[in-house]
């Protein structure tokens, strides 16, 4: 039973005679409601102790990275992006640069060419605006550090379903705009289970099951998983 499930029982349970039962119900809301926000304050917590220490440590891989981007091809380091978060809430999304500068200019005219299951989203396995040093950096994920200073705004968390586009959002159906009720993340469940070769369908439904059967407990394991799936690169386009 998820916590919806759940909560909208134990409403319909107080609604019944007798007082103990009553009293009994409320107590077991109380211990719900508790419950969730140590949850949530525990995960908020973990996010910002773990992406200060990773940024910390990785300070050399940061600043290795940022060099190579600026000495082979021309623009700025950082490339920056409005995703949308939590509820809808629009944020700037941050990548170290991995395309050319041009990039979402020749978009449009690529595509016709689009590999991802259900055409949803953009991915393109040899796509042309990918910069030699990008197409490293995104094969390891080294592209995807910049979102550790995302989590700690709070606009991200270390894991959630990847945040979209607004064009992507637009597209989405209502039962698809169900993994915008919890805050993004850099590493997710479908990202541990096959990265870009999942159909955009099979990711929305690993997004659902993640939301239902959320914990830190579960976080923990993704974090863990995404260790091997980034040193490995299988799946990532």
């Amino acid at each position: 039973m998820t916590h919806y499930e759940e909560i909208i029982a134990l409403r319909q349970e107080l609604k019944k005679p007798g007082i103990f039962r009553h009293n009994h119900i409320q107590m077991r809301m109380l211990v719900w409601h508790l419950t969730i926000r140590c949850s949530v304050f525990f995960k908020r917590f973990m996010d910002i102790i773990l992406a200060v220490l990773a940024v910390v440590l990785g300070s050399p891989v940061f600043l290795i990275t940022a060099l190579l981007v600026k000495l082979t091809s021309p623009g700025p380091i950082i490339f920056s992006q409005v995703r949308v978060g939590r509820f809808g809430r629009h944020f700037k999304f941050y990548k170290f640069r991995s395309m050319y500068i041009d990039a979402e200019a020749r978009k449009a005219e690529l595509l016709k060419h689009n590999e991802s299951g259900d055409g949803v989203i953009f991915k393109m396995k040899h796509d042309p605006r990918i910069t030699p040093i990008g197409r490293f950096i995104r094969k390891f994920s080294i592209d995807e550090l910049p979102q550790l200073f995302n989590v700690i705004l709070g606009d991200m968390s270390l894991v959630g379903p990847r945040p979209p586009l607004p064009s992507e959002v637009r597209t989405y159906t209502l039962e698809e705009r169900k993994r915008l009720n919890i805050t993004p993340g850099i590493t997710c469940l479908w990202q541990v289970s096959g990265r870009s070769e999942l159909p955009f369908s099979r990711q929305i439904a690993l997004d659902k099951e993640y939301i239902a059967s959320r914990s830190v407990w579960k976080d923990f394991l993704i974090l863990l998983k995404t260790i091997p799936a980034i040193l490995t690169g299988r799946g990532a386009w």
